[in-house]
């Protein structure tokens, strides 16, 4: 939803903030007040292309900021962050666009640089505006499928998965055929390198063991002669084992003839224990290190073939044996031949067929959606004195090229104007008048489904009055439930259903012209849709009709 619009330096319009809310807002004023700029500054914001000319006379750049207030789920959201720039859910979405008097323009989006192609993509998700100028919203037709899926609540769900197991049976079918004629070229290469591997015989793991098991050998062999001497000069006949046993023996008959000699020999006995210790561990560590010259050179051997055989294929050698899987398996399919490719084929027939049955059915229901849309469509037309209006929802076959994750269906609206006149698309319309009071029927009829949050109608009620008029005023009343409208209007019918009411008023001092826009009070929203009842004069009955228009 629109929540601000500030405007500085835009043709007439020096300096201007206002502020909407939800529901239907109307913009009244003379013929030439300058409405007309009011809603170009906003198509500035939007994306419009940027004029030099729209900056005010005197002034160094036009500043158009508009901000609006979106639930974390809008389109827009998503948009943003698809395009990397920053989206805080529950904060303003802020755009700005500068045109400087020399030519340049720049946009920011949330304070961040943003193009005008990447404004007119967003604005779109914003705001629609329906006038006689107007060439987007309900008035692009690439738009209109969706639009009647919403309408018919039909679930593409199906189809859209259809279409994706259609394009991955035809990608498999496709590469498996690229690499049956890609192996086929490489059989002999293949064969040579599959028997290679197999005779090799790597398994998962082995050459890590292997590194591991011989750097234990090969550490084993560095240690061999230091352990050797370290045991000699513990245990052998003239080791420090044999001579401390020997003193314990003499120390022992002597322990008895002085204390101290008692508190050696207790200390003796402990360094034989801790001498026996590091006996046991000397000789665990040995039987941990001693190794086989024999399996030291196999597992050497081992080691040089399976990283040889990996160097020759270019990979680590933790991946030979998923590449022995993946050579075999390619040679095995170059066996199987055409019965592979056959069943592929089988595969994209039945996924094609999957998909024609699930785009026919809800080719089916938009048919049906369709015909229940131009009844709705119908109903709307003559209260808008457009009785002599058709409209009809084409639903055509799209060329097998064009079929989609959304059916094989093009839908596009079309009218006929005039009996015996044929039908058309919507922006053949000449009326813009004719054209803006169309839109309101077809939206009144989707119910708004698929629409912007923000609609803007330009002078929807040019050319009719009373109860067209009324009629206008009724159904834009209607939409405003279910979304924010502003509607530029001459029709006091259509002004008094306003929830809000501003005025725009151009003023000249002698020297500079301005545009002014204002909120109305409630006695001046009656002194203006009395102006606009009567015209230059207000008169007492105007007022008196005015305020029958507002209290109805």
């Amino acid at each position: 939803m629109l929540t601000r619009l500030s405007i500085r330096d835009v043709v007439l319009i020096e300096a201007l903030d206002l502020r909407f809310e939800h529901g239907l807002g109307a913009l009244t004023g003379e013929t030439g007040a300058g409405k007309s700029i009011l809603l170009d500054s906003l198509g500035l914001a939007l994306g419009m292309r940027a004029d030099s000319g729209l900056v005010r006379n005197g002034a160094a750049q036009a500043v158009v900021t508009a901000s609006f207030d979106l639930p974390a789920d809008h389109p827009a959201m998503a948009l943003l962050i698809e395009n990397g720039l920053d989206a805080e859910p529950g904060e303003p979405l802020t755009i700005r666009r500068i045109v400087k008097a020399d030519g340049g323009s720049r946009a920011t989006v949330n304070d961040q640089a943003a193009s005008a192609t990447f404004l007119r993509e967003i604005g779109a998700h914003l705001v629609e505006i329906h006038g006689q100028h107007d060439d987007r919203g309900l008035l692009n037709a690439r738009g209109h499928r969706a639009l009647l899926d919403s309408f018919g609540r039909i679930d593409t769900a199906p189809v859209a998965a259809a279409y994706r197991a259609w394009a991955t049976a035809e990608a498999r079918l496709a590469d498996a055929a690229a690499e049956l004629e890609t192996a086929a070229r490489d059989r002999e290469w293949l064969e040579h390198a599959v028997k290679e591997l197999t005779a090799l015989g790597p398994e998962e793991g082995e050459e890590e063991a292997l590194a591991e098991e011989r750097a234990g050998m090969q550490k084993g062999a560095r240690l061999a002669d230091d352990l050797t001497a370290v045991n000699a000069h513990i245990d052998g006949s003239d080791g420090g084992s044999a001579q401390l046993r020997q003193a314990a023996r003499r120390l022992e008959r002597l322990a008895g003839e002085h204390p101290a000699l008692a508190e050696a020999m207790e200390s003796l006995d402990r360094a034989l224990i801790e001498l026996g210790e590091v006996e046991d561990r000397l000789a665990a560590a040995n039987d941990a290190l001693l190794f086989d010259p024999a399996r030291l050179d196999a597992v050497e051997t081992r080691l040089f073939e399976l990283r040889g055989l990996a160097r020759k294929h270019r990979i680590e050698p933790v991946g030979l044996p998923a590449l022995a899987a993946e050579l075999s398996d390619r040679l095995a399919r170059i066996d199987a031949g055409d019965a592979g490719i056959a069943k592929l084929e089988a595969a994209v027939a039945d996924a094609r067929a999957a998909y024609e049955d699930a785009a026919a059915t809800v080719t089916a229901k938009r048919q049906m959606a369709a015909a229940r849309l131009d009844t709705a469509v119908a109903t709307e037309l003559a209260p808008l004195r457009l009785e002599a209006a058709r409209f009809r929802t084409v639903v055509d076959p799209l060329a097998q090229g064009q079929w989609s994750a959304a059916g094989r269906d093009r839908v596009e609206f079309e009218i006929s104007t005039n009996p015996g006149a044929p039908f058309a698309p919507l922006v053949k319309i000449a009326s813009g008048g004719e054209l803006s009071r169309f839109i309101l029927a077809l939206k009144v009829a989707l119910a708004e489904e698929g629409g912007a949050g923000t609609m803007i109608f330009d002078e929807i009620d040019r050319g009719v009055g009373g109860a067209v008029a009324s009629a206008i005023g009724e159904r834009l009343s209607r939409l405003a439930d279910r979304a924010q409208l502003l509607v530029v209007t001459h029709s006091p019918q259509v002004a008094a259903r306003a929830d809000r009411h501003w005025l725009i008023a151009k003023a000249h001092d002698g020297l500079v012209t301005r545009t002014s826009v204002r909120a109305l009070t409630e006695e001046e929203r009656r002194e203006e849709i009395a102006r606009m009842l009567s015209g230059a004069e207000v008169t007492a009955e105007a007022r008196a009709q005015a305020a029958r228009l507002l209290a109805a």
